[in-house]
């Protein structure tokens, strides 16, 4: 398995530096898989689609950013893309699934019940529904899993390729670890931290990591149940400090331009 780092969408909420929405492609001889899809072509074409929560984070329209757009640069079809596994379905995370019809859409059932399946008034409020109208085929995975590695539990979803539940941005919100060839684990730790100084001192290329305080207190806003996210930032202090392991978030634009 070959694996790079796509920014998939560039937002700018108020009075804060711009933060990414990244998003691993994988290359495997079962085709290609993305974790996360970022922002897609027909959040753009009609914003609407992205529901209120565009309004706080003011996405950038910028179509050569769409997973989409970078698949096809790099010689793709898009039908090449056989599975998409989210870390969760907030409106960043999922928009670009419409641009793979062909793909299977993993997520935890966790996830999938709190959005889909039997949403309440606060999760309506949250996910935009319209971001899978289109009926995505999705394949569910519940509970906690088995023994996996550093002392956590996992649900391989994909050879190489292993959710880690880490609830607390979401109901259902899960890190995904990928196993490249080559060795070591990339662990993507989704929205379970905002500011990567909340788990690491340096970036990993050494660069030291200053606190954003408006990064943390918008994580703070958007968790749904905020009591989890200190044992969340604990757990990816860890494992940031595990050889071969390497962390990093969705949105802290830092580490997506050390990694990238």
């Amino acid at each position: 398995m070959r694996v790079s780092h796509l920014n998939c969408g560039t937002m700018n909420p108020p009075t804060m530096s711009p933060i990414v929405c990244h998003v691993l492609l994988c290359e495997t001889n079962d085709g290609l898989v993305l974790v996360d899809s970022g922002l897609g072509r027909a959040d753009f074409a009609d914003p609407r689609r992205m529901g209120p929560a565009r309004f706080l984070t003011r996405p950038a329209r910028a179509d050569a950013e769409t997973a989409a757009t970078q698949v096809e640069a790099r010689g793709h079809s898009l039908s090449d893309v056989t599975h998409i596994v989210l870390t969760h379905m907030d409106f960043d995370h999922i928009g670009g699934v419409s641009d793979f019809p062909d793909a299977v859409v993993h997520t935890t059932a966790d996830e999938h019940d709190w959005a889909v399946a039997n949403p309440d008034f606060m999760s309506k409020q949250r996910y935009s529904q319209k971001q899978w109208a289109h009926g995505p085929r999705f394949e569910t995975h519940a509970g906690p899993g088995d023994g996996w590695k550093f002392g956590l539990s996992g649900i391989e979803v994909l050879p190489g390729i292993t959710y880690v539940p880490m609830p607390g941005h979401t109901k259902g919100h899960a890190a995904v670890a990928v196993e490249p060839d080559g060795g070591g684990v990339l662990f993507h730790a989704g929205d379970a931290v905002f500011d990567a100084s909340s788990y690491a001192p340096t970036a990993p290329s050494g660069k030291t990591l200053g606190k954003i305080r408006k990064l943390r207190a918008f994580e703070k806003v958007m968790a749904q149940d905020g009591k989890k996210l200190a044992g969340n930032h604990a757990t990816l202090s860890r494992l940031n400090g595990e050889e071969g392991v390497t962390v990093f978030n969705a949105h802290d634009k830092r580490i997506f331009d050390d990694l990238a």
